[in-house]
């Protein structure tokens, strides 16, 4: 039969192996964030774990909700219209298309002349 580790011998035993474990307190929430949504935990319990110069963060708690992030709108995208007729010019296209190239490039000069060359 097996006996029980006491949490000394435990501490002990993980010092031995470079463990080092120790709580943080005060910790009032913690935010994971992911491209899609937010995952939070309140009035967690964190312990910190060293190995070998790394920190390993260890959460727990009964209080967690998660929520849907809302999409990010982009900027709009400012052509200076010295870009559009440069490119124009370049390409024999008209002031339209070098406005449209450029926006599908998303302002990239080279791309859009390209672009517009490529389509003939």
């Amino acid at each position: 039969m097996k006996r029980k580790l006491s949490p000394r011998e435990a501490r002990r035993i993980m010092q031995r192996m470079g463990l080092n474990m120790a709580p943080m307190p005060e910790v009032q929430q913690v935010i994971l964030k992911t491209s899609t949504k937010e995952i939070i935990v309140e009035d967690p319990e964190v312990a910190v774990i060293s190995v070998k110069g790394q920190k390993i963060f260890q959460v727990t708690g009964e209080k967690i909700t998660e929520k849907a992030l809302e999409a990010e709108a982009k900027p709009k995208l400012v052509i200076p219209e010295e870009d559009v007729q440069l490119v124009a010019d370049q390409t024999g296209k008209s002031l339209e298309e070098a406005r449209r190239a450029l926006e599908e490039t998303e302002g990239d000069l080279a791309k859009a002349i390209l672009l517009l060359q490529s389509q003939g």
